[in-house]
């Protein structure tokens, strides 16, 4: 099996470009965070530190119950079994191993958004599947198996509500498809009011029959170096993907359990980042628009912009500002590019300037 070139190696070329600019190269191009670790999750890394046993795949039983009471009490999802949350290391690996992990081959088919993150079609390669790209029910076609929704969206922002949720839901069990919904940027709403999970009761009816919700702690919590995520639903899928796991020796390291299960119990710090986030919004968007780009950005981590010309140019015109971006072919929209809000205030601030002119 022959994979496609990494898309972020392309950008070389057009990040020597950037970084030539007089004051300096502004990284826009990908959301790694850029601000610390909050002590609280520091502290508890290293309360755990004697971690001389191997961890359990599926998640000590602090951090289980951690997700259980989350889930519940932020993303108003009552009622999930312990049996049913299962500890990833990060979200990465679980999305593009899915596929593999439910026993997904060859004629099968998994559906991912038209616009969408590249790892979800490269998981489908992976176990041998058929990617396609589908936003409508009806345009899946018989041999699907699996289903990816991303809401908030990366890259476009766009957020699914209950009603297009359900809707999703209704036609996969219709046709026993089993649907796995990537909520990592949740937290982060600015023109919406929530991001609903696909487990949300106003969703499901209260059956998480062949549902899958994966969410990670790298955005919200600064935890991006940690690896700290889960999967939680349908308890019968997710002990078939445990299953699989203990195989693969595919489990997060203790402390970081840990980490996560403090990280869990804490919404200020949440907070405090989602205000940082939303600071840097208020001023790279409105930049943009001055400099003549349409922007969408609903929820989540990234503006999602374009001048009119293909995504290429404006990564090119962008370099020459000394402001690295992705271009939109690296998520199968060749008109737009997507900005990250994950660089510091001062960068953001230069930016901004610069398109400002």
């Amino acid at each position: 099996m022959r994979l496609p070139e990494f898309p972020w190696d392309t950008l070389a070329g057009a990040k020597a470009i950037a970084a030539a600019h007089p004051r300096g190269l502004v990284d826009l191009s990908v959301g790694s965070p850029v601000d610390p670790t909050p002590e609280l999750l520091q502290r508890a890394l290293r309360e755990a530190t004697d971690a001389h046993g191997y961890p359990t795949n599926w998640g000590t039983p602090e951090v289980r119950r951690a997700i259980v009471e989350w889930f519940e009490r932020v993303r108003g999802v009552p009622g999930l079994a312990e049996e049913g949350v299962l500890v990833t290391v990060g979200s990465k690996e679980l999305v593009a191993g899915l596929p593999q992990q439910l026993g997904l081959g060859a004629g099968d088919a998994v559906v991912h958004p038209r616009v969408a993150y590249p790892t979800y079609d490269i998981g489908a390669r992976m176990a041998g599947s058929t990617p396609v790209p589908a936003d409508d029910p009806d345009d899946w076609p018989a041999e699907t198996r699996l289903v990816w929704v991303n809401s908030p969206s990366n890259p476009t922002g766009a957020v699914l509500g209950t009603d297009a949720l359900r809707r999703i839901v209704v036609a996969a069990r219709e046709r026993g498809i089993v649907v796995a919904s990537d909520e990592c940027y949740a937290r982060l709403p600015w023109e919406v009011d929530e991001a609903p999970s696909i487990l949300d009761p106003r969703v499901t009816g209260g059956d998480l029959t062949g549902l899958l919700a994966v969410y990670s702690l790298s955005k919200q919590s600064n935890l991006a170096g940690y690896r700290a995520a889960f999967v939680a639903g349908d308890v019968p899928l997710v002990q078939r993907v445990l299953a699989v796991r203990k195989h693969l020796g595919l489990m997060a390291p203790t402390p970081v359990q840990h980490a996560l299960a403090v990280a869990l119990g804490d919404e200020a710090h949440v907070d405090e980042q989602r205000e940082r986030y939303r600071a840097r919004r208020a001023q790279l968007l409105p930049a943009l628009e001055a400099h003549g780009f349409d922007v969408a950005s609903e929820a989540g981590l990234y503006l999602w912009a374009t001048d009119g010309t293909d995504a290429l140019a404006q990564v090119d015109a962008l370099a020459r500002l000394g402001i690295l971006v992705a271009p939109g072919t690296f998520y199968g929209d060749p008109s737009r590019v997507r900005l990250a809000l994950t660089a510091p205030d001062e960068r953001i601030a230069e930016a901004a300037a610069r398109l400002r002119g």
